[in-house]
């Protein structure tokens, strides 16, 4: 369930820094490489930090 909050935090980032290359007008390609890499990002940290916290 720790991994699902985290998830959902990180992609209401990834929404709200990907809303923000929009307003700049900056390429959706270029926008789909940020999302994909901060979802990376999202996956790994939230796999470690949920897997710590259930050892205890």
């Amino acid at each position: 369930m720790t991994l699902i909050i985290y998830l959902v935090g990180w992609l209401i980032l990834i929404g709200g820094v990907s809303w923000g290359l929009v307003a700049m007008h900056v390429s959706q390609h270029t926008i789909m490489i940020v999302a994909v890499i901060m979802l990376g990002i999202a996956v790994i940290t939230g796999a470690t930090r949920a897997r710590n916290r259930d050892r205890s």
